[in-house]
């Protein structure tokens, strides 16, 4: 049974229960309730279909308000989530697409978009600021998690635009054992970077396949150390290129500092090396005594003494120990999580949190009114009660955030620290072969851990050819680039 199935069955044995609760709790005195009126809601993301995002996110609303009928307008067709069908025909922009609906001549009263299109809306005067109607109405705000507040109000300069019921971040999980047969002091809140780095080479010994890991950006056997760079600079705003894609900006001496400190650990083995996907096929199928169903997990399988994870994580960690006793070749795991590392030069920026559900309301809306009830129903209390249980996302509201099925552990590290900046999504969209620039990236670090070329002579090719397919980004945004020679194929 699929999670979101399972999940849909218990929500909706809560509403049988709650909905006459929440019905009454929900009347206004000298309105109309037989009256039906229209709540249009524009998504700029696609969620497959009506039932499903209604099972998200309306639902119980709309037992709780019968009269509100709620009308969805996807604005993200199947030519953009999948590619379209004539490579000649470029894919509608979902993004586009909303602005253009949320002008027209029935515009939608609430919107719900990604947190990294926020700032092109509220720029362009397209949401009515909530401050307003939160002072009016005495909504509260207080028990809200700051890290999502002031990550909506640092895209709104300083004021509030929209927003989130939910949301998923990561924290760093460490093995008790490991570190106390190690003798090594326990990870703490907020540490630096380089101290969770010291840590890791201090956990690390062995040779071979017997190895132990200190430190991993990810669980997974296969992670990308490419990708690990980005995950560790995002807090830093370090960029590869300026703000309009013209001119690339990795010549640099923070980039530099940034390439030698990946570099370091995997030169001092801090790290598990990038596993081939053949070669863990191979090994969780070895039919050994000694098989372990999750060899591809670096931490579940005992390598790695702290790794990076996101929230939805946890509760495959939690079911593992649980069923330990039927799992063949798995040893409980005593473990804990604490906040991202950070840099001192940002010391309450994490890296990514997907924020779910973000929600404002449309400066055109014609029902106005009924789009802040709504917006305040779904980010209430009632509303975090019933989705607390959730094993994927943290509701907002920190009065319902607990640890899950008796398993106690640290879940304000979830929680803490602010998310890192996001890229502009606007030049991402106007330029879809900008994914091109970072693969030429990709290229010449590999090099580097070859030890083919030196880190600034790397980042020095990577500026130079970098620049070259801009200027041709620029003059074709969609066109195929030449490589030397060679087409590549633009994307989508």
């Amino acid at each position: 049974m699929k999670p979101w199935v399972k999940n849909t069955m218990l929500l909706s044995m809560s509403v049988g229960l709650t909905v006459p609760i929440l019905a009454g709790c929900t009347k206004t005195p000298g309105t109309d309730a037989k009256t039906e009126k229209v709540l249009r809601v524009a998504t700029s993301f696609g969620y497959g279909d009506d039932e499903y995002f209604r099972q998200q996110f309306t639902e119980i609303f709309e037992f709780a308000n019968p009269n509100i009928k709620i009308e969805i307008i996807p604005t993200m067709d199947d030519s953009y989530r999948y590619g379209a069908m004539n490579p000649n025909q470029k894919p509608v922009d979902p993004m586009e697409k909303l602005k253009e609906v949320m002008q027209g001549d029935n515009p939608p009263d609430v919107v719900m978009v990604g947190y990294e299109q926020l700032p092109e809306l509220i720029s362009n005067n397209m949401l009515t600021q909530l401050d307003p109607m939160i002072t009016k109405d005495k909504f509260d705000t207080s028990d809200m998690v700051p890290a999502v507040i002031e990550g909506l109000k640092k895209v709104g300069d300083g004021k509030l635009y929209a927003l989130a019921p939910t949301f998923n971040s990561s924290a760093l999980i460490y093995n008790k054992k490991m570190f106390d047969e190690a003798g090594v002091p326990y990870p703490k809140d907020k540490m630096t970077w380089d101290e969770a780095f010291d840590l890791g080479r201090r956990l690390s010994k062995g040779e071979g396949e017997n190895r132990k890991y200190g430190f991993s950006f990810s669980t997974q056997s296969m992670g990308d150390l490419f990708y690990s760079i980005q995950m560790y600079s995002a807090p830093l705003q370090l960029t590869m290129f300026d703000e309009k894609a013209e001119k690339m900006t990795v010549d640099s001496d923070r980039w530099e500092k940034v390439w030698k400190t990946m570099l370091q650990l995997k030169q001092d083995k801090v790290m598990p090396e990038q596993q081939d996907p053949m070669q863990m096929k191979t090994r969780m199928m070895n039919g050994s005594e000694t098989f372990n169903p999750f060899q591809y997990d670096d931490f579940l399988s005992g390598r790695v003494a702290m790794s990076i994870i996101n929230y939805g994580q946890i509760s495959q960690i939690t079911n593992a120990n649980k069923n330990s006793q039927n799992i063949q070749g798995f040893t409980p795991i005593d473990w804990d999580v604490v906040t991202l590392p950070v840099h001192p030069e940002a010391p309450d920026v994490g890296g990514y949190m997907g924020m779910n559900g973000i929600m404002g309301i449309n400066a055109k809306a014609q029902n106005l009114e009924d789009a802040w009830k709504f917006i305040k129903f779904v980010n209430g209390e009632d509303w975090a009660r019933l989705k607390s249980s959730s094993s994927y996302n943290i509701v907002t509201r920190k009065k319902y955030i607990k640890p899950k099925d008796g398993v106690q552990f640290h879940v304000e590290a979830f929680t803490t620290l602010t998310p890192a900046p996001q890229p502009d999504s606007k030049v991402y969209r106007e330029k879809q072969n900008l994914y091109q620039v970072q693969d030429i990236g990709r290229r010449y670090f590999n090099d580097v851990t070859q030890n083919k070329l030196q880190v600034r002579e790397a980042l020095k090719k990577w500026q130079t050819e970098g620049d070259v397919m801009l200027q041709q980004i620029k003059d074709n945004p969609n066109g195929p680039i030449n490589r030397g020679g060679a087409i590549a194929v633009p994307a989508g």
